[in-house]
C-alpha cells in the first residue's frame, strides 16, 4: 500500500536534506512537497510596522515559495509520485492541518530553517511538529557545518 508523506521544506540545507531522505526511504509513496508563506513572518527590517507583512512582501515571498517548490520538484527523479502545495499561515499550524487534512501518513521535516537569528528559536518548526501531528514526524539533520 502506497503511504503519503508530507515534507516541508524552505530552501534550506536541511530541508533538502529531508527531502533527499524521504525519497530515498520511501522511493514508491506519494510525497507531498509543502512550502508555507508565513504573513507574520519579517521578511524586511524596513517596514515601519513590526509583525506585519506587506502585499508586495508577501507576494515576493509567494514568488519565492514557488520557486524553492520548482527546485525541490527538479531534485527528485521524473518518475517521483510528486505533488506540491503552496500554503500561507504559520509553518507549524499549517503543516500539522495540511497533515491532517490530506490523509498524510508521516512527516519528514528538516531539523532547521533558513532564518539566521531565528536558527536558535529554530528547531521550534520541527519541535512543534512533533510535538502537534497525528502520524510518525522524522526530523532530518543537515550537513555538519549547519550545524554551525
Amino acid at each position: 500500500m502506497t503511504e503519503h508523506i508530507l515534507v516541508p521544506v524552505d530552501g534550506s540545507r536541511p530541508a533538502t536534506a529531508a527531502l533527499e531522505y524521504a525519497h530515498e526511504r520511501f522511493p514508491e509513496d506519494r510525497l507531498t512537497v509543502l512550502y508555507v508563506v508565513d504573513p507574520m513572518a519579517d521578511y524586511s527590517r524596513e517596514r515601519s510596522y513590526p509583525g506585519y507583512t506587506s502585499d508586495d512582501e508577501f507576494k515576493t515571498e509567494h514568488e519565492k515559495g514557488e520557486a524553492v517548490l520548482e527546485t525541490a520538484r527538479e531534485r527528485l527523479p521524473d518518475d517521483a509520485t510528486v505533488e506540491i502545495a503552496l500554503e500561507a499561515g504559520k509553518p507549524p499550524r499549517v503543516i500539522v492541518e495540511y497533515a491532517d487534512d490530506h490523509d498524510v501518513d508521516a512527516i519528514v521535516i528538516g531539523s532547521h530553517g533558513r532564518a539566521g537569528a531565528v536558527r536558535y528559536l529554530l528547531g521550534s518548526v520541527a519541535e512543534q511538529v512533533v510535538r502537534r501531528a497525528a502520524v510518525p514526524v522524522t526530523i532530518v539533520r543537515g550537513s555538519p557545518e549547519d550545524e554551525s
